[in-house]
């Protein structure tokens, strides 16, 4: 097949019936002919729409940068490029040559706003915007994952590295205790859940993110709306920051292009567990046995001869976690088409993409589409659609907290133990599987069907209003089918299987009134009001069989006992809400808006929350005292005041959140008696419960300088969250411990930087550096009493002191003269007991951010990302269980439990090897939770790093295509940090609330390799 026709076919497929987009008015005119080319490399453009000014006539250059059409003697061309300064050119019989400039007003971009767009010269919030172009390529599997480093105040990192897991992502810190901290995520209009539908237990894990369902290459840019001016407007949601996502579109007299994207990509784990050898371990075991007051003549590793179990340089060495990792590939297949005429314009784009875990056997599969249609019914009536449909396949594995995991059966078994049985079959020890076992054997696949769906239209009255009206559906759906065979633990000792089916349905109406008006040249208005009503429904129906008749029977039918459940919740909300701008002369700027929410989930005398904002923006800039310095292109203040709600809850994990039924009395079945069916109150009713409310401010300077090759932003805010949703002691004779109330207080303090440097913005030689670094302070304001959370209470949530902090005790040294830890006595009672337990460190960073890098020269283009976090702590559970001293009968060690004290005079944090509980090395009162395993996790991240190379657009037209990119990419080369597990970005415990930065056999983020090719044709 010759290139003109895989084009035709492809084209066919994607857009069978696409209408040409050159127009020609009726009567006949002079055509014009020309060239469009860069004004700095002098490349021919290719798809510059070129446009005859006041009327629907237009073309788009070819990939020769050559355009014709017809125009009338003495009208003018507008020609227009993504990246580009528009330019107005005079029609003229002889051949145009036209040079378009690239627009390197950062300042003066549009930016897309709480229900409208506005310019960003008067901006008055706190915004940062994120190209697509920037996100493209990066190997990971959704799209929040990759804002990483991209914005300031905007922390994001993986849990872990498995393919399409759980993302902690935090907008200017976390707000509330029980509440959500998540912020509310937008796409193309649709109000979309991130809510886990993954039930299968796999650990305090959590197993999925919702936003892998998107495909991160139909992204046209993203907008972090951070303060309270911007968010408010999406009132009870907006507390947390909100992230609009807004996807590619087809544009007026753009020439259908059809572009194909694909890169592969190999990764492994940058970084192994060092774990001591079979004799290493045996000589540890035997040195814990003396310290122990055992005989020397009983050593448990001595001759086989004499009774034991072989010297401890006869003890082999067993490799598991070999069988644990793995080289792991990647794939991504991409094929989109664009264009339209004046009346009607279109996206279509379908992916595949797949992803293996570096760690076997999870993996992650998506197939995505996606449909973004406009149309111009008449010159008033505007209808169109966006509609993404994915269908994703999870193979889930367990890590983490769970003894049956696969890296915690390869990592805590001692490596002296063999493999397998003397008789072939898989060996197990202790609580731990055997890891080979679970590899071969697992069999827990969780599909995803996923559709995100708006309808709208719209109507313009006249010149200056527009009434929008839009219906959107945000279906997800999760099934699952897990079977445990008898080879694994989980599936002894007949069997077991388990179903899930979980559906999260998001139904939204919103309808908007649009409202903007320029008087004269000083004074411009936009005002809108709206309104919307939304009802999330969540229902999930569960079955779980045992007793199977054998491993090829996987279905629960064929188990001998069955059992099922089902539950189903739903709620509302209702929202009427308005915003208005005034600027005078784009110089000062005044914005004001309220949003009105009733939901269902709050008490009878308190459905309704009110959130009001303001915003005011002065460019100095434009004063003639600053002109006259000659110093600043842009110069302005801003200045914001408002106040937002939380009223979204945390599903599926095991925090007590905001349910659809907290302020309701609530009563439950299963309260039976002699086999009659009963019911029992399950919860106290709270009329008066209502929203966790946010005030926040925020000033802010905006600057550019040195004819714009230096431009910076600046940011401080104060955010206070009051009536946080907790269970607050009730009296007994309730019948209750607790009742949730509004009570307690979180606040954020912090400040944003960020500053890009056009270092070469013209000329054959480009580029530009930007950096950004935030700082957030997190305080816990008031606090009814001290609460204890995740795994043996190692985090304490206290009043003065930040969320995620950790509560332990602080060892000061190791004597030298005995070997034994000693800790400090908190309240000097000269005992030690849990009393001495306290808040040793957290797990927020002192300051976080990212630097991008890009250099072009011709069609050569060079870049890197790098993000780093600095200060936050991290509890090593990986040491915790395997620098044990002896206390763990059943797991090995670490190679750091080698340089323990041995002898009086050693000086060294690891004491000495022994069980005994007296000396409370290991076990004891302090039961190892010491921050002897408290480490820093700053670290410095190459994220990614990128050459590519364009083909001149010429050469590439004479293979008959549009354009033609290759490039290669490393993703995570290094990380430099001093933290000595596997990777410092890392949650294991992320189903836990208020926890972070929990290190317990987590797979790293990979180190991966990828090359890829981009056609247009």
């Amino acid at each position: 097949m010759n290139t003109r026709t895989l084009r035709r076919s492809l084209f066919l497929l994607l857009w069978g019936g696409a209408t040409a987009t050159t127009y020609a008015q009726t009567d006949p005119a002079p055509e014009v002919r020309g060239t469009v080319s860069d004004a700095t490399s002098h490349a021919p453009l290719p798809g510059v729409t070129v446009l005859a000014k006041g009327s629907t006539v237009g073309t788009t250059t070819d990939a020769s940068g050559q355009f014709s059409l017809s125009a009338a003697p003495g009208s003018t061309l507008v020609f227009s490029y993504v990246g580009y300064a528009a330019k107005e050119v005079p029609a003229a019989a002889g051949p145009l040559t036209v040079d378009l400039a690239p627009d390197q007003q950062e300042l003066s971009e549009v930016v897309v706003t709480g229900y409208s767009e506005q310019n960003r010269k008067t901006l008055t919030s706190a915004i940062s915007s994120v190209k697509g172009d920037e996100l493209k390529n990066i190997p990971a599997a959704s799209p929040d994952q990759l804002l990483q480093g991209k914005a300031p105040g905007v922390q994001v990192s993986a849990n872990s590295g498995v393919p399409g897991g759980g993302i902690f992502i935090r907008i200017r810190g976390s707000n509330s205790v029980n509440a959500s901290n998540d912020p509310l995520y937008v796409v193309d209009g649709v109000f979309i859940n991130n809510t886990n539908l993954v039930a299968t237990g796999l650990g305090n894990q959590v197993p999925s993110n919702p936003l892998a369902d998107l495909n991160p290459s139909d992204i046209e840019s993203i907008e972090i709306l951070k303060d309270a001016n911007a968010t408010a407007i999406y009132g009870s949601r907006g507390a947390n920051g909100v992230v609009l996502i807004t996807t590619k579109r087809g544009k007026a007299g753009d020439k259908t292009r059809i572009t194909f994207n694909t890169y592969h990509a190999l990764s492994e784990a940058p970084k192994q567990f060092n774990l001591a050898s079979g004799p290493e371990l045996a000589a540890l075991e035997n040195e814990r046995f003396l310290n122990d007051g055992g005989n020397p003549t009983l050593l448990p590793f001595r001759s086989a001869a004499a009774g034991g179990r072989g010297l401890p340089e006869e003890q082999a060495t067993y490799d598991r976690l070999g069988d644990v990792f793995r080289t792991a590939r990647t794939q991504s297949y991409e094929l989109s088409a664009a264009g339209g005429s004046a009346k009607t314009q279109f996206y279509i784009g379908a992916g595949y993409f797949q992803q293996e875990s570096i760690a076997r056997p999870s993996a992650f599969d998506r197939f995505s589409l996606r449909v973004n249609l406009d149309n111009s019914v008449t010159d008033k009536l505007r209808i169109g659609t966006s509609t993404a449909l994915s269908r994703t396949q999870r193979n889930v594995s367990s890590n983490d907290n769970n003894p049956v995991g696969v890296i915690n059966s390869a990592l805590f078994t001692r490596a002296n133990l063999p493999v397998y049985n003397p008789d072939g079959t898989y060996a197990k020890y202790g609580s731990f599987d055997n890891a080979l076992a679970l590899i071969n054997n697992l069999n827990n696949d969780a599909v995803g069907t996923r559709v995100i769906s708006n309808v709208y239209g719209t109507y313009q009255f006249g010149k200056n209003l527009t009434l929008r009206s839009s219906w959107s559906i945000d279906f997800n759906d999760m099934y699952e089918n897990n079977f445990n065979n008898t080879l694994i633990l989980a599936g002894q000792p007949r069997g077991t299987a388990s179903s899930f089916l979980s559906r999260d349905i998001t139904l939204l109406n919103e309808q908007t009134l649009n409202y903007s008006v320029n008087f004269g040249e000083n004074h411009s208005v936009q005002a809108l009001v709206g309104n919307t009503l939304q009802r999330n429904t969540f229902q999930r129906t569960s079955l779980a069989g045992q007793q199977f008749p054998g491993n090829d029977l996987t279905t629960i039918a064929s188990a001998a006992t069955q059992t099922g459940s089902s539950s189903r919740s739903q709620a509302g909300l209702v929202s009427f809400f308005g915003k208005a701008t005034y600027s005078f002369k784009e110089r000062y700027t005044a914005d004001v808006s309220v949003r009105a929410d009733a939901s269902s989930r709050f008490g009878a005398n308190n459905k309704w929350g009110y959130f009001p904002a303001v915003g005011l923006g002065w460019r100095l800039g434009e004063e003639n005292f600053v002109k006259d310095l000659g110093i600043f292109q842009e110069l302005k203040l801003r200045a914001s005041l408002g106040r937002t709600g939380n009223q979204s809850f945390v599903a599926n994990t095991s925090q007590v959140g905001i349910n659809d039924f907290i302020s309701l009395g609530l009563v439950q079945g299963g309260a039976n008696y002699l086999d009659l069916p009963g019911t029992a109150p399950l919860q106290l009713a709270n009329p008066d419960l209502s929203w966790e409310s946010t005030r926040q401010w925020n000033v802010g300077l905006d600057a550019a300088v040195l004819k714009n090759r230096l431009v910076l932003e600046l940011n401080y805010y104060d955010k206070y969250t009051s009536g946080l949703l907790l269970n607050v002691p009730v009296p007994r004779k309730t019948g209750f411990s607790s009742l949730v109330e509004n009570f307690g207080a979180v606040s954020n303090k912090g400040f944003e930087v960020q500053a890009t440097a056009n270092w070469l913005p013209k000329g054959a030689v480009q580029w530009s550096t930007t950096v950004n670094v935030a700082r957030n302070v997190n305080k816990i304001e008031t606090l009814a009493a001290p609460i204890t959370t995740g795994s043996r209470d190692i985090f304490r949530l206290e009043e003065g002191a930040p969320l995620y902090s950790f509560w332990l005790y602080r060892q000061t040294r190791v004597n030298p003269e005995n070997g034994d830890a000693e800790y400090e006595d908190v309240n000097g009672d000269g005992q030690l007991t849990v009393a001495d337990r306290q808040l040793v460190g957290n797990a927020w960073p002192d300051y976080f951010g990212g630097v991008t890098n890009s250099v072009s020269y011709k069609g050569l283009d060079f870049g890197f990302t790098l993000n780093f976090e600095q200060g936050a702590k991290i509890m090593n559970m990986n040491r915790f269980f395997l620098v044990h001293g002896g206390t763990q009968s059943n797991i090995g060690y670490l190679s750091e439990q080698l340089e323990r004290w041995q002898q009086p005079g050693d000086v060294t944090d690891i004491p000495r090897l022994t069980t005994n509980a007296s000396s409370n090395n290991y076990g004891g009162v302090v039961q190892n939770l010491s921050d002897r395993y408290l480490e820093d996790g700053s670290f410095l991240r190459l994220r990614t790093l990128t050459l590519g190379y364009t083909v001149p657009a010429a050469a590439v037209a004479k293979a008959r295509l549009n354009s033609l990119r290759v490039y290669v990419q490393a993703a995570n080369l290094f990380t430099i940090t001093p933290y000595s597990g596997l990777d410092p970005e890392v949650n294991s415990q992320s189903g836990v609330s208020n926890t972070k930065n929990f290190d317990w056999a987590t797979v790293p983020q990979p180190r991966t390799f990828q090359v890829g090719l981009t056609v247009g044709l």
